[in-house]
C-alpha cells in the first residue's frame, strides 16, 4: 500500500495525497487551496504526478491553476482528470462511469455520483483499497444535494456500497462529529454510532483526522446508508408526525432517504 495523507485546508476540508514512495511523486485530490499542498510537497521533495477532481465546487478546484503554475514551473506534465460535462475548465481528461485511468502503475476505476452536483465522480483504487468521493459520502453522513434528487443521491450512494467492504473511505470534509450527532437522533439506540462517539471525539481532542472510514464501518453508523433499518424507520416516523406536514409518512428506502437529508439540513 502507498500512503495517502490528508492535507488539511480551510476549516474542515482534507485534500488528499497519494505518494507513490520510491519516485517521489504524488497525486493531490480535490486541491481546493494550493497553499497547504504547495507546502506540503515541498517538505516532503514530491513531484506533482497528477491532479483528481471529484466535482466543481471551489472548495474542491480553487487551487488548480496554482499548481499548475507550480509544475510549469518545474516542467512536470500534469494531467488533471475530473468529471465530464462539468464547467472546470482546466480538466485535460474527461472522465465518466466505465472508464479508467492509470495512476503510477495502477487502475483508477471512475464512477459517477450525481446528487451532490451533477457531475460529481469518484475514484476508486482497488490495489488501494482506496475510494476517493469527494462529497458524496462522508464518515457517518453524505453530501448536501445542491442539483440532484434524493433519488440520485440514494443510488449514488447504492453504486459505492457495491464496492469491497474494507474499501477505505478518503471523504473531503471533517464532519464526522456532528454528522454521528445526527446518527444518534436518527438512530438512538445503535450501540455501533456511541461507540463511534467515543472512538472519533478521542481522535479530534488529540487533532487527529477521523478519516478514512471503510464502508463496513459506514453500514454500521451512517443513516443514509441504513434506511431500511426498523428502528431508524420507526424515528423518522416519529420525526414526521412531530412535524405534522406530511400526508404521507416516509417508509420506502427512498422516502426515508429524503427526509433524513432534509431533517439533516435544519439538525
Amino acid at each position: 500500500m502507498q500512503p495517502i495523507v490528508p492535507v488539511s485546508a480551510f476549516n474542515d476540508n482534507y485534500i488528499w495525497v497519494w505518494n507513490e514512495g520510491s519516485s517521489n511523486q504524488a497525486v493531490v485530490v480535490d486541491p481546493g487551496d494550493a497553499a497547504p499542498v504547495i507546502a506540503y510537497l515541498e517538505k516532503q521533495g514530491l513531484t506533482l504526478h497528477a491532479i483528481l477532481i471529484t466535482h466543481h465546487h471551489n472548495d474542491h478546484t480553487g487551487g488548480i491553476d496554482d499548481l499548475l503554475a507550480l509544475a510549469t514551473k518545474h516542467g512536470w506534465q500534469v494531467p488533471v482528470f475530473g468529471p465530464k460535462n462539468s464547467r472546470i475548465t482546466q480538466i485535460t481528461d474527461a472522465l465518466s462511469e466505465g472508464e479508467s485511468i492509470q495512476i503510477f502503475d495502477q487502475r483508477v476505476e471512475v464512477i459517477n455520483l450525481p446528487g451532490h452536483t451533477l457531475d460529481h465522480i469518484g475514484f476508486y483504487c482497488a490495489d488501494q483499497e482506496a475510494l476517493f468521493c469527494g462529497d458524496t459520502l462522508f464518515r457517518a453522513g453524505c453530501g448536501r444535494l445542491f442539483e440532484g434528487s434524493p433519488e440520485q443521491m440514494f443510488q449514488s450512494l447504492a453504486r459505492l456500497m457495491e464496492l469491497p467492504a474494507d474499501t477505505k473511505v478518503f471523504a473531503a470534509h471533517e464532519y464526522t462529529l456532528s454528522n454521528l450527532a445526527f446518527a444518534q437522533a436518527a438512530e438512538p439506540e445503535n450501540l455501533a454510532v456511541k461507540a463511534a462517539v467515543e472512538h472519533d471525539k478521542a481522535k479530534r481532542e488529540n487533532n487527529m483526522p477521523t478519516l478514512p472510514s471503510t464502508l463496513s464501518q459506514e453500514r454500521e453508523i451512517n443513516p443514509f446508508l441504513r434506511t431500511t433499518s426498523p428502528s431508524l424507520i420507526t424515528t423518522v416516523q416519529q420525526e414526521a408526525e412531530r412535524l405534522g406536514n406530511m400526508d404521507h409518512l416516509p417508509s420506502t428506502a427512498v422516502e426515508v432517504f429524503a427526509f433524513l437529508r432534509e431533517w439533516k439540513n435544519r439538525f
